[in-house]
């Protein structure tokens, strides 16, 4: 479980750079619970986790992690109770070691150090049997350098070394940020698997709206370095990405107009009358010259075709508009 009170952050204090990354922030997470962090640049979201680590110096404030006040504790020290996998599939991880190595000293996280040798047969046949449960075939690749996986496998070994010192905490700083969208959702679907499996107190940072609310079970939204909006339960399933830009834009006093729609519509049906012209190989000289400005060398016909075809369009999407704008309408817009 996760319970702050109060959290203020400043950067560059007492300069002309000063900035406040978070004004008073309280945050109950209860144990096991799944809860997605959005916000645009500069809301505070990584500063967030930050301060839970213990990266991130408190101005005032305090941080329990499972029932452990933390706040004077460094960052070191809380490693033994809170796990993080970073934005960048570099961190996190020593690429100069092997596959084994680094889980080796994932699961000596916390612990007292020796002398006494990190892998042994046992030790190799466990970390095997994890890696085999990913499917990316890196049981066999035990002693291979960490370097050499791409960052959806490196990502993927990173959760499991998230995993190993038993923590019950895991943050998640943008961890699919850095990967194509077919190795992202892989990378997703796992961190659903191991939160779920593990009984995990989890916190992602995304900037996408889809993942905020199709992950987890409740989503908070930071503007400012405060919590703007905090929705768990069947408000938070009711909610669509256009909800959500919605809501996010009211915040940021940015409302999203009836004509900034109405203009996203329109141009829409124009523009997909004109894809539909441009498949007929009769009009489509006089469709490019139209579009280049030679006005004369389009006919009354041509004209027909062109706003006729944008206005069946605009009838389809009059029918349709919510599922289309929320899916045309960028999701990463925090």
């Amino acid at each position: 479980m996760i319970l702050a009170r109060d959290l203020h952050v400043t950067f560059g204090r007492f300069t002309p750079l000063e900035t406040k990354a978070l004004r008073g922030v309280d945050l109950d997470v209860p144990m096991g619970q799944f809860v997605t962090v959005i916000g645009s640049n500069g809301a505070g979201k990584s500063t967030l986790l930050n301060a839970l680590t213990g990266d991130a110096a408190l101005d005032r404030g305090s941080v329990t992690i499972d029932d452990i006040d933390v706040t004077s504790w460094p960052a070191p020290r809380r490693a033994r109770l809170v796990a993080r996998v970073f934005q960048d599939p570099m961190a996190g991880t020593c690429e100069a070691l092997s596959i084994e190595e680094n889980l080796a000293l994932a699961e000596a996280r916390g612990r007292r150090r020796s002398l006494r040798p990190a892998l042994d047969r046992s030790r190799r046949g466990r970390f095997a049997a994890l890696l085999a449960d990913l499917g990316l075939g890196l049981e066999g690749r035990l002693g291979d350098r960490m370097g050499l996986l791409s960052g959806g496998e490196r990502q993927a070994v990173s959760l499991l070394m998230a995993t190993l010192a038993g923590m019950k905490t895991l943050l998640l700083d943008e961890h699919t940020a850095a990967l194509d969208p077919r190795t992202g959702q892989f990378v997703l679907d796992l961190t659903r698997r191991i939160v779920a499996e593990h009984h995990l107190t989890a916190l992602m940072v995304t900037h996408s709206m889809r993942h905020a609310l199709d992950v987890g079970d409740r989503t908070i939204m930071l503007h400012e370095g405060r919590i703007v909006l905090d929705v768990a339960g069947d408000e938070r399933a009711g909610l669509d990405v256009l909800d959500l830009v919605g809501l996010f834009s009211r915040v940021r006093g940015e409302p999203l107009a009836d004509d900034t729609l109405l203009g996203i519509l329109a141009h829409s049906g124009l523009a997909l009358g004109l894809v539909v012209l441009s498949f007929f190989e009769t009009l489509r000289v006089d469709l490019l010259a139209y579009l280049f400005g030679d006005v004369l060398a389009v006919t009354r016909a041509d004209l027909l075709w062109i706003y006729g075809g944008g206005a069946l369009a605009l009838a389809v999407l009059a029918a349709i508009w919510r599922p289309l704008l929320a899916i045309t309408v960028h999701e990463d817009l925090a």
